[in-house]
């Protein structure tokens, strides 16, 4: 998992390693230790000299924490360029975007590690529970999915199989829910575009049916696949927990 490690690096060999792996963008970058931040963008801003950690992923997202909190102080979702240079005895990270034009720039000033680290997501994101419990869930709290949903019927029977949440929208359109715990392919969105295909043919022929894929993630070739079909997909990150749920009145 560890590809490479510095402990102590000095400025020429910290940003050769930052370079060597930034343009790589093969694995997940962390630098642990005395910086100063710089921000010039939509806005500016300046963190001063203090302990921070600096994540840089390889989809060339970078986030700088405090010591402390969830949240970084400082981010950006996605980089253009990131370079690492030597400059006065220190060595300077400069991240940049185009869209919107803005500029991340980190003097490091005492380092006590940076990692390279190899870490894939093959094994995909799973919500906690069952099938199940996600659906029960679901149908208590569908404004999850969207707000203004309301649910008519779960597990409604059809040719082709059970809809696991059938209802519909604010604006009165009928709308076939598919509901997956771990990441959706191509055989969910295929599913549920035979849901709401089954669903078209019981209704009159101005009803508006919305098929949505409700899972934590998606795959490339779903989502294009989803797309094509005109179906949507709703991520749903977590569930409330079982006190949450507890508190939530039984509409079933």
């Amino acid at each position: 998992m560890i590809r490479e490690q510095l402990l102590d690096p000095g400025a020429a060999e910290l940003a050769g390693f930052l370079n060597r792996h930034a343009r790589a963008c093969a694995c997940l970058v962390q630098v642990a230790g005395q910086m100063e931040v710089t921000y010039q963008g939509r806005a500016a801003s300046t963190a001063e000299a203090g302990a921070y950690l600096l994540i840089l992923k390889a989809d060339g997202s970078l986030q700088i924490h405090h010591p402390k909190g969830v949240k970084p102080m400082n981010w950006q979702p996605k980089t253009d360029t990131v370079t690492a240079a030597a400059q006065d005895g220190f060595c300077v990270l400069t991240a940049s975007r185009k869209n919107p034009a803005e500029t991340v720039q980190v003097v490091m000033l005492e380092i006590q590690l940076a990692q390279a680290l190899e870490i894939t997501d093959e094994a995909g994101f799973v919500i906690a529970g069952t099938e199940a419990q996600l659906q029960a869930t679901l149908a208590r709290q569908p404004e999850l999915i969207e707000p203004g949903l309301t649910v008519l019927d779960l597990e409604l029977l059809t040719d082709v199989g059970g809809i696991d949440l059938y209802a519909k929208d604010a604006k009165g359109q009928y709308v076939v829910v598919e509901l997956k715990r771990a990441k959706a392919t191509q055989e969910a969105v295929h599913q549920l575009s035979r849901y709401v295909d089954a669903v078209r043919e019981h209704l009159p022929k101005r009803a508006k049916v919305r098929g949505i894929l409700a899972a934590p993630a998606i795959s490339l070739p779903a989502a294009m696949t989803l797309e094509r079909l005109n179906l949507e997909f709703k991520e749903i990150h977590a569930l409330p927990t079982a006190q949450e749920q507890a508190a939530q009145p039984n509409l079933f």
